[in-house]
This record gives structure tokens, C-alpha cells and sequence, in this order.
């Protein structure tokens, strides 16, 4: 029937999809990727006729015909269902996903003077972040303050999927993320070498013996790594146990009860500033 012939043509076209490969959307991640070699790029998809975004888009153009990826040209349809209906902004590219490192590729002796023990390093350790967002999020601001490395716990975490990169605003294309599946062992070894690990709570009690202090009081004078945890628990009570001290974000005001913890990126990003904000003020 014709209602049948035009319910077909308004289904978009299925594009033949690379085997292994996933769809980036978004300028920042797919500008990005295509800058950076870290993963293999088959194909940019962009709108057609997109005109305020012309000059975002010749600049993609430029940067794929650079990189030898051929390019697309769309309808915003075809966009909305390469990249399952989510904010692309025109652009998608059909790319190798990312994964995380191991930490043992990390820890090759050739970092020469970052690992110099005056410097004050700063690592940030996610243990079972899940949702895309906050970690997009978390990324996003831990490249912006000068974190030097992140790592993550492998189990019930969040991979690097392309809703994170997005979340990130491309910082993950340009972010090495490492991923460690025994958390309690790296952060005893890291303690034993001489740096600093430091847990965060939402609520400024003390748990067995370790101490609580505001993140405003904190101060630091050896390599330091800050451990987040998830979203609705936050720390596990063995990773807590692990940690000299533990930081808290002092509210405002009196809270009411049922609002009294920040979004897990928002406030990993203050505590990173309160921290990293030294790190200038010190110098190396």
C-alpha cells in the first residue's frame, strides 16, 4: 500500500557499519579524534548544508581529507539514527573505540622528570564510576586542572564509550585513561612509595581512625592521589581504610534532608581545584 511505501522511505537509510567500530558524534569528539591517531577513523558523517556551523565544518572536511577519511555528506536524519537519537551537532565518525591502559603499560621507567619525588604529581582514582555523563564530566574537568593521570577501577565501571567522550567534550580524546582490576593492591603501592592517598566523603565523619578535613584545609607536600567513589555509595569502606585522610566539601548552608551530597563530577571538580590550586601556587 502507499502508507506502507512511505512509512518504508521515511526510515532512514541503514548505513553498513565497520566491524569493530563505533560512531562518535559531536564537533569537539570527532574533530578531536581525527587530530589525534589514536584510533583507527573509517568514515565522518556530516548534514548537509549546515549553514551557521559552514566553517566548523570545512575545518572537519580539512582535517579528514588530512587523514585520508573519506566524508559523508547527510541528511540529519541519517545522523540522528547513526548515533541512536543522541545531540551530534551534525557531525558523526565511524572510528575504533578507545580503552582504557593498563597500569602496567604506565609504569615504564622512561616518564624521565615527572616521576622526579619533588614534583607534586597528582592522580585522581575513580572507583566504580557508571554513568557516561559523570565520568565525561569528571574527565572533562581533571584535564582541565592539570590532573596527571587517571585511573579507574575495571569492575562496574563505565568503558570509554562515545557518550563519554561527548560528556567530556573531547578531553577524552586527548586523555590517557588507565583502568587497574585490583584498586586495594595499586593504592597500597603507591602509599608505599611514598605518596599521599586521600579519599572523599560527603559526610565529615571520621571512619575508624582516619581523619576528615575539610578540602579547603588540605595541604599537600608529596605526590597526592585523590580517590572518588560511586555515585550513590561513594567510597567502599576497604578504600576508605586505605586513605591518610579523608576530604570533605563544607555546604553552604544547613541542608535539608534527602539534597545533602553534590553530583559526583561537580564535586570532584571543586575538590580537584582546591587541590590543584596549590600545585600553581607551590610551583615545581
Amino acid at each position: 500500500s502507499s502508507r506502507e511505501r512511505r512509512r518504508l522511505e521515511r526510515r532512514p537509510p541503514s548505513v553498513e557499519r565497520t566491524k569493530g567500530s563505533e560512531i562518535l558524534f559531536g564537533v569537539a569528539p570527532c574533530s578531536l579524534a581525527l587530530t589525534q591517531a589514536r584510533r583507527d577513523l573509517f568514515r565522518l558523517f556530516l548534514k548537509q548544508s549546515s549553514g551557521s556551523r559552514r566553517l566548523v565544518m570545512s575545518e572537519l572536511v580539512l582535517q579528514a581529507t588530512a587523514r585520508g577519511v573519506p566524508v559523508h555528506h547527510v541528511r540529519k536524519r541519517e545522523l540522528d539514527a547513526l548515533c541512536r537519537g543522541q545531540v551530534h551537532q551534525g557531525v558523526c565518525l565511524e572510528a575504533t573505540p578507545l580503552h582504557f591502559k593498563s597500569l602496567e603499560e604506565a609504569e615504564k621507567p622512561d616518564l624521565g622528570d615527572e616521576e622526579s619525588p619533588n614534583r607534586q604529581l597528582i592522580w585522581l582514582v575513580l572507583e566504580q564510576i557508571q554513568d557516561p555523563m559523570n565520568l565525561g564530566a569528571v574527565l572533562r574537568s581533571a584535564y582541565f586542572l592539570g590532573v596527571d593521570r587517571v585511573v579507574t577501577s575495571q569492575r562496574n565501571s563505565c568503558p570509554l564509550t562515545p557518550t563519554v567522550s561527548k560528556a567530556s567534550s573531547g578531553a577524552m580524546e586527548v586523555f590517557d585513561v588507565y583502568s587497574t582490576d585490583d584498586l586495594r593492591s595499586f593504592l597500597k603501592a603507591k602509599a608505599a612509595e611514598g605518596w599521599e592517598v586521600v579519599g572523599t566523603v560527603s559526610q565529615p565523619e571520621d571512619v575508624e581512625n582516619v581523619p576528615v578535613i575539610s578540602c579547603s584545609e588540605f595541604r599537600w607536600n608529596k605526590p597526592v592521589i585523590i580517590v572518588i567513589g560511586s555515585e550513590g555509595d561513594g567510597l567502599s569502606l576497604e578504600t576508605q581504610l586505605l586513605c591518610h585522610r579523608l576530604l570533605a566539601i563544607p555546604p553552604g548552608r544547613a541542608l535539608h534532608p534527602g539534597i545533602e551530597s553534590l553530583n559526583v563530577s561537580v564535586a570532584a571538580g571543586i575538590l580537584l581545584h582546591s587541590i590543584c590550586s596549590q600545585k600553581l601556587k607551590h610551583g615545581d
